[in-house]
């Protein structure tokens, strides 16, 4: 007996419809099982096809990942990211950061995946995902610079600091929860990212957060270790594009033929 005759048939779908549905199932195995444990002759057995049949569509199991992971950033660039109109700079400040906690809570082998096997690929920065990411990245630093141009938060500080500090916080309160070694408050990570890059962030204009007079006082010290972080950030940025100009300037130039 063939190992698939047990397979149930199906009608024969398009080829499109047929990538569709192999990346589908392979998105919610993904979530039950884990990378470790999801196997190929599983994603086969679900979509009622052969194993084989999946690598005439895919070359491996990280190359029809891939195309998963590439898929759902569609999806979370397609989202309205801009949805945050009448809200206060603190608001949005921390809208902004609770959406990719909780993006994080929601798709977690998806973000291992990204963070864990794509990010470390030498060749990652040409992969379309490494695109695919700066532009979901770039979204935060869209939304500050709408508060910076009504005078709420300071324009002193590189948009691309912040964003930074933002994802570098995000990606050690949950590096442990990625790693299936513990877990984290979507909302007490999120108050407490968002206050602090708040009280660094806000101009005079601008409200303080509604933490008490006691909570505040504790907070200026971190908020000053927060300024002078991005102070040393924007100092080494600084520093690196003179020797970069001079780098490209001593490079010899070819001679007319």
């Amino acid at each position: 007996m063939s190992p698939t005759s047990d397979i149930p048939r199906r009608k024969r779908l398009p080829r499109d419809e047929r990538i569709t549905r192999i990346i589908s199932v392979t998105r919610d195995l993904l979530a039950e099982k884990g990378y470790d444990r999801l196997l190929t002759t599983e994603i086969a057995e679900r979509c009622g096809l052969s194993e084989a049949a999946i690598y005439k569509y895919f070359d491996s199991k990280r190359d029809l990942l891939i195309q998963v992971a590439e898929k759902w950033y569609e999806e979370m660039l397609a989202e309205d990211h801009r949805s945050v109109e009448g809200m206060s700079a603190f608001e949005a400040l921390r809208h902004v950061i609770w959406r990719h906690f909780a993006i994080v809570k929601r798709h977690r082998e998806l973000t291992r995946f990204m963070l864990m096997d794509l990010r470390p690929d030498p060749n990652y920065r040409s992969m379309p995902i490494y695109q695919l990411n700066r532009k979901l990245l770039s979204q935060v630093p869209e939304v500050l610079r709408t508060y910076i141009d009504t005078g709420d938060l300071r324009s002193d500080i590189a948009l691309g600091v912040i964003r930074d500090m933002i994802f570098g916080a995000i990606e050690h309160q949950t590096w442990a929860y990625l790693r299936h070694e513990g877990d984290f408050s979507i909302e007490d990570s999120t108050n407490t990212i968002a206050r602090l890059l708040y009280e660094g962030l806000r101009t005079d204009q601008a409200p303080a957060t509604s933490a008490t007079p006691a909570a505040s006082t504790e907070l200026a010290p971190a908020i000053g270790r927060l300024e002078r972080l991005a102070e040393r950030l924007e100092r080494q940025i600084a520093a690196t594009q003179p020797a970069q100009a001079e780098a490209k300037a001593s490079k010899p130039r070819p001679k007319n033929a």
